[in-house]
């Protein structure tokens, strides 16, 4: 069966419309990048202490058996992918989730969760 043989059924309103307003390339691949860096546990851990209140590091460390480079990996990408900020105080790093970041990923589920 062909595509266009599947084209009149469609038409006729057998099926209910895609979403108003897909993504575009551009905002998809940043949303990529924000859910890839929340594929894995220990960074959904880590966001979800950050997110509570600022962290210092040493803070973090002790909350998971992994090693403090470990760890500092896993910040890294939360990083790169605009969730999270720090900043060096001393010998510590304090870390803080970035508002606006978090609500953008909260209205595009918000949004994905109306349209279904």
């Amino acid at each position: 069966m062909s595509k266009q043989d599947l084209a009149p059924a469609a038409s006729a309103g057998c099926c209910a419309p895609v979403a108003a307003a897909p993504l575009d390339e551009e905002r998809a691949t940043g949303l990529a990048a924000v859910f890839k860096a929340l594929g894995d546990p220990v960074r959904l851990r880590l966001l979800s202490m950050i997110a509570a209140r600022e962290v210092c590091v040493c803070e973090l460390t002790p909350a998971f058996d992994l090693s403090q480079p470990t760890i500092s990996h896993h910040l890294k990408l939360l990083r790169q992918a605009g969730l999270i900020d720090c900043e060096r105080r001393g010998t510590w790093v304090y870390y803080w989730a970035l508002p606006d970041a978090l609500d953008r990923l909260v209205g595009f589920l918000t949004a994905a969760r109306a349209d279904a």
